[in-house]
Parts: structure tokens; sequence; C-alpha cells
């Protein structure tokens, strides 16, 4: 199902991310935007490749670097 509404954490255009969870946990990169379901964004990795993953696996990546140094 497709769905308009945005899943949180609300995320804006040049936040620093990282995959929380998800095959590629771990994976860094930049928010770009929501796709046209509001559950998927596309992010820009450090390799420059831009792509979608569920919002829902996404943490902002000060939030996950905090987390994991414990």
């Amino acid at each position: 199902m497709i769905s308009n509404k945005p899943a949180s954490p609300v995320f804006r255009e040049g936040d620093e991310v990282v995959l929380a969870t998800g095959s590629h946990q771990g994976t860094p990169g930049v928010f770009l935007r929501l796709r046209n379901d509001a559950n998927w964004a596309d992010i820009t990795e450090r390799d420059g490749t831009i792509r979608n993953h569920p919002v829902a696996w996404l943490a902002y990546a000060t939030v996950a670097i905090r987390n994991t140094a414990r």
C-alpha cells in the first residue's frame, strides 16, 4: 500500500543519515527526498550512488553513531 504520510522521523534534504536496520545496516548517506510513497526515501551513499530505502530503516547519523559507541 502506498502512503502519502511520511514515516517518522522527518528528515530534511542534506541530513546525514545511516541505515540503522535492514540488509545494508550501517551504510551512511545523505538524505535527498521522499519518494512518491512517503515510506521510501532516496539517499546519496558515500560513493555517490543514489539509492532508495524504507524511511523506517533510516536514522540520523549522529544518533546511530552515539548508540553504537556505547
